[in-house]
């Protein structure tokens, strides 16, 4: 349906999502007309009393009735008196007002708009039209006039008008310059290359049109770094996952030609028969030159330090062993270092210590050497339980680069540093190549780095190892913890830990104490002792229990598991609920957050638990540990339930209990680090329910998805002896 009329008022604008108001003069179909209607959809620079002709349909809403669901618009100019002199005179143009409005229509008639457009002169002939009337005048519509038509073509091209918007935003009025010469120069994380494609197939692209292919090798290489991990392919592979990617069989020899185009642009790099994205290749280069500098710089050393340090042991009463005192020491004469240990090690001790030397050596309190010494973390639980553990400020590294999640950016950056003296990194296994990249190049070059973490976890969601690859070149200074300081509370649990690390079973510490239980069951029986669990700490705060399992499509996956939890935890008693897909949920059930979301505080792995759904705003509020946050439908799918999370989900977060299913069923994700991450994750009691040849198959499987990266090549050549 078409509908025809003039913008009256602008109800809501939010990232160029609009409701608003339209008095609608002409309709396609048979409606009341002269009417004012409520309309929503997205825009772009519309003004009110703009002329307006929009295609949609009408809907009812739950709350505010009938409303009419704009799905594209075009801006049309005035062409009767009272709309051009309504228009010259509204808010777009400053400083005209209704009297010179009238004015200029008395003299330039019906045609007005489009004589200002082409002859702006024929204003001087105007009494009361100033230099500066005139050039508002004629830079206005030309920027509005340049809008709409935009927004126009690229609806035309294929575009609806929510990324239509979004392009202009970005490129401004060289938006159809750059899609005319490239359609996938626009390629980005907003865009995919399979959203980008489409459209330049429906606009007349040859399937073989060197553009698409040079735009289908970016992507597979891309698409391999993030699901693999690694950071190079090699030449025949790039070949192999491009015709499957552009479903085409393309020639060798243009695969070829084009490759060396980019290679030629500098957008693909090889080195040694290795195939990188030119980002990738630039960040293990930054990445092993930056370390190899510190860890190369001359050593200093403050006689203070172990003044200070002796004077903490006098005070606080707490002994360190050889390897945590080396470690606490050369946190002052080494610019470079990293401190790895199991849990229990004493990791966190060591942090504390070297925060509590800083703060008698800069003569300030933890809150005064804030600006000083930097603590992250990967997730914003981490960050939380480090900064709960220390007693110190910590953010996440998202967060201190001052991530902008709609373009993806980082505005600490290397154009804006940020000065801090000592930046320490926790749970580093879990940074990957980019994210490192990104950090070292927002800080300053002599920014003492200290790396703590443990690589026999889990390795990062993205690209790299970079910890694994650091620790293994064996070019760098290695603290590594092997003292279990926590083997008193929690012993059954870390030696568990330290057998899977070493490819020991060890039943012999299985339900000897309350710390550590094994429940034997298989696939059939898993459930009983599933639901059994649930009942005993249904109660419980949802921040103190987790419960694990590898997969989510299988008989007993995540997310079966997750509502047999949900109706036991959570069950329903006439609370509000929503359908999100095929998934209900309850005010009040516990769910886990798949993204980061910076501007409102959480990041990806949150819990929060549903604390309000709006069905008629189609808004849900959900709680992470008091912070209320609001999602509106475009986000729903940004979380999911949490009563049961995978065991990579978990990663970076530590809990009192800890539930770990482990069945044959999971065959293929039955591996050391997978089963050595679950059980680290646990604090003070330890359920592994499923069967004993799963668990012994995850303490014997070494096998991991090794990750080919050539960061260790890069070290080796920024430190030939």
């Amino acid at each position: 349906m078409e509908i025809k009329g003039v913008l009256k008022k602008i109800i809501y604008n939010r990232d160029n999502y609009y409701v608003g108001l339209i008095r609608v003069k002409e309709a396609s179909e048979d409606i009341p007309l002269d009417k004012t209607y409520t309309f929503t959809g997205y825009m772009q620079g519309v003004n009110i009393e703009d002329n307006l002709k929009m295609k949609g349909k009408f809907v009812t809403h739950d709350k505010y009735g009938e409303q009419f669901s704009m799905d594209s618009y075009e801006v049309m100019m005035p062409d009767e008196k009272d709309g051009i002199v309504s228009f010259l005179s509204s808010d777009m143009f400053p400083g005209i007002g209704e009297g010179k409005a009238k004015k200029i229509y008395d003299k330039l008639g019906i045609d007005t708009i489009n004589i200002i457009l082409t002859d702006k002169d024929k204003l001087k002939e105007i009494k009361g039209v100033t230099k500066k009337d005139i050039n508002v005048l004629y830079t206005k519509l030309l920027e509005y006039q340049d809008i709409s038509d935009t927004i126009i073509k690229l609806n035309d091209l294929g575009f609806n008008t929510k990324d239509s918007t979004s392009l202009y935003n970005k490129y401004k009025s060289n938006i159809l310059n750059i899609l005319n010469e490239n359609i996938y120069n626009v390629i980005d994380t907003s865009f995919s290359f399979k959203k980008i494609d489409l459209i330049a197939l429906k606009n007349n692209y040859a399937m073989d049109d060197k553009r698409r292919i040079k735009a289908g090798i970016l992507y597979v290489i891309s698409e391999v770094n993030f699901n693999l991990g690694d950071t190079y392919l090699l030449y025949n592979e790039i070949y192999s996952y491009l015709i499957r990617a552009i479903n085409i069989d393309v020639s060798f020899s243009l695969y070829e030609e084009v490759m060396n185009e980019l290679i030629n642009e500098k957008k693909v790099i090889i080195n040694n028969d290795k195939y990188y994205l030119d980002k990738m290749y630039m960040a293990e280069v930054n990445i092993a030159k930056r370390f190899s500098y510190l860890n190369n710089k001359k050593t200093t050393n403050n006689k203070n330090t172990r003044k200070i340090y002796e004077k903490i042991i006098r005070y606080t009463g707490i002994f360190y062993n050889d390897k945590q005192e080396e470690a606490i020491l050369s946190a002052f004469n080494k610019d470079f270092m990293i401190i790895t240990g199991g849990p229990g090690t004493g990791k966190t001790t060591i942090i504390k210590a070297i925060i509590k030397i800083y703060e008698e050596l800069y003569k300030k309190n933890v809150d005064g050497i804030g600006e000083r010494v930097t603590l992250l973390a990967p997730t914003g639980r981490a960050a939380k339980r480090m900064m709960e553990a220390v007693g110190f400020r910590a953010s996440t590294i998202h967060s201190f680069l001052k991530w902008n999640m709609d373009t993806d950016t980082f505005s600490v950056n290397e154009y804006n540093k940020v000065k801090t003296d000592v930046l320490i990194i926790d749970e580093a296994s879990m940074v990957d190549t980019y994210l490192m990249d990104s950090l070292l190049k927002g800080i300053y070059y002599d920014t003492k780095i200290i790396l703590v973490g443990d690589y026999h976890q889990l390795p990062s969601v993205g690209p790299g190892e970079i910890l694994k690859d650091l620790i293994l070149s064996k070019k760098f200074l290695t603290i590594e913890l092997n003292v279990l300081y926590r083997a008193k509370e929690n012993s059954n649990i870390l030696t568990l830990a330290d057998n899977i690390r070493n490819n020991v079973f060890g039943k012999n510490i299985m339900n000897v104490s309350n710390d550590l239980t094994f429940i034997p069951c298989n696939s059939n029986s898993v459930l009983d002792s599933f639901i059994e669990i649930c009942e005993q700490y249904k109660n419980y705060n949802y921040n103190d229990i987790a419960i694990l399992a590898p997969m989510y499509k299988t008989k007993n996956g995540i997310d079966k598991l997750n509502l047999i939890a949900r109706e036991i935890i959570n069950p329903y008693v006439n609370q509000n609920e929503i359908m999100i897909g095929d998934i209900k949920y309850y005010e009040k059930d516990k769910v886990i957050l798949l993204v980061n979301m910076p501007d409102y505080g959480v990041y990806n792995g949150d819990i929060g638990i549903i604390d309000t759904i709006d069905n008629i705003l189609k808004e849900i509020y959900i709680d992470f540990d008091g912070n209320i946050v609001k999602f509106t439908k475009k986000d729903f799918y940004n979380f999911r339930h949490g009563y049961v999370m995978s065991i990579h989900k978990s990663q970076g977060s530590e809990y009192k209990i800890v539930i770990v299913i482990m069945l044959n069923e999971y065959k293929r994700m039955l591996y050391k680090k997978l089963l050595y991450t679950a059980v680290t994750r646990c604090k003070e009691r330890l359920y592994l329910l499923g069967e004993e040849t799963a668990i012994i198959e995850c303490i014997h499987n070494d096998y991991e998805n090794t990750r080919r990266t050539t960061l260790l090549d890069r070290i080796i050549e920024f430190n030939n002896d």
